[in-house]
């Protein structure tokens, strides 16, 4: 999705407005598995994912990575906690495969949040759509069989089989790579 659309898409942005916001995120392309923060560092940008895929991770108590979260197309990138906060991740960040970012720092968009109120509306309407999302997951994982939560991962990311090594799949999931092979066999 292209970065303006998806812009004019949460709030009616004028072309000047639209031309003055665009102009304090800068066009990036990252290589896959690329980190763009490592667990423990103070995560400096946001990142909106115009092509490819990214997920943040974290490393359980054995070493494992464990991936807490997958951001595709048309969707913003970050530790957000640490990004917000200022405060250390708690997760790493990488993309997946080759993908197409715009970034800007904190203190860029924190003057486009003071400049434009609409930009606080869509920082306000995207923060709420992550967090649903989030809570949605959380309650999948906690209520919902194996199968259920493969089914809402592929509501959420149809093409994601295709993008991402099976075992952040399951991860991702809470589940073993054995499950999820018996679940897509199914």
């Amino acid at each position: 999705m292209n970065f303006t659309d998806f812009l004019s898409s949460i709030v009616p942005f004028t072309d000047g407005e639209l031309k003055d916001i665009v102009s304090h995120f800068k066009k990036e392309t990252v290589l896959k598995n690329q980190t763009l923060v490592r667990q423990g560092e103070i995560c400096k940008t946001l990142y909106f994912v115009e092509k490819g895929m990214g997920r943040s991770y974290y490393l359980n108590e054995s070493g494992k990575e464990i991936t807490q979260w997958f951001f595709g197309i048309g969707k913003f990138m970050s530790s957000v906690d640490s990004f917000f906060q200022q405060t250390p991740s708690l997760y790493y960040l990488e993309v997946l495969e080759d993908t197409e970012l715009y970034s800007i720092s904190k203190s860029d968009i924190d003057q486009l949040f003071a400049k434009y109120h609409k930009m606080e509306t869509m920082g306000r309407l995207v923060a709420t759509e992550m967090l649903t999302k989030m809570v949605n997951k959380l309650n999948a994982i906690q209520f919902q069989t194996a199968r259920e939560r493969y089914d809402y991962m592929l509501a959420e990311f149809p093409d994601i089989a295709y993008q991402v090594p099976l075992g952040h799949i399951a991860s991702y999931l809470g589940m073993t790579q054995e499950t999820l092979s018996r679940i897509r066999k199914g």
